[in-house]
């Protein structure tokens, strides 16, 4: 599995995916809030990583954040710059920022991360601490498990962690856990959780 695997597996699948999930409303109201507390008020740039649809960084703009969404899909940056012109949205992968060192306030991975394959995990991590200023914060989705696994995602393989061993990651990255959030699964929707992460000095 691959990036250019995930890309073409969600371009296939594009407009059923934005019809699904491509309003905020669609996003659970405590995981609006856990994002808002986290990255709301920040001075600086805020990146929404794996963007989608566009329909939270256009919450957190809403919320007076400086918010741009960035995703490998052109079919979901097309949406998003249609469906919120006020916004900003670049096409771009999360594995090369092209951004500079220490100059993003914040990042939120909100379930860019679970097609990633675990031996990947720690790369993309220390990418995401290159371009974080310091105390920037990082908030992120995730499913959850009992143990690092694979699992038939709807649209391409995916992966499910034990939040603590993916909090231990975090920390080897250079953050810390401020706050969790975890919802036991409901009805089709899988156990998820949240992690709100501070860079740490150094």
């Amino acid at each position: 599995m691959d990036m250019e695997q995930v890309r073409q597996a969600y371009a296939s699948v594009a407009e059923l995916y934005i019809g699904l999930f491509g309003t905020s409303q669609q996003v659970h109201a405590d995981d609006l809030a856990f994002i808002g507390r986290h990255l709301a008020g920040r001075p600086g740039t805020v990146l929404d990583l794996g963007c989608g649809p566009g329909h939270i960084t256009d919450y957190l703009r809403s919320l007076g954040v400086n918010a741009t969404g960035i995703d490998m899909v052109p079919e979901f940056i097309a949406h998003a710059q249609a469906a919120h012109p006020s916004g900003s949205y670049q096409l771009g992968s999360m594995e090369n920022l092209a951004v500079a060192n220490h100059s993003i306030a914040g990042i939120l991975a909100w379930g860019s991360l679970i097609h990633l394959p675990p031996q990947d995990l720690d790369g993309m991590l220390a990418e995401f601490r290159r371009v974080m200023a310091p105390a920037g914060t990082l908030v992120l989705g995730l499913f959850v498990g009992d143990e690092v696994a694979a699992f038939d995602h709807k649209v391409v393989t995916a992966y499910r962690w034990p939040v603590d061993e993916f909090s231990e990651r975090l920390a080897r990255a250079g953050f810390t856990e401020v706050e969790r959030l975890q919802r036991p699964s409901e009805g089709t929707r899988r156990p998820h959780a949240a992690i709100a992460a501070i860079a740490t000095e150094g």
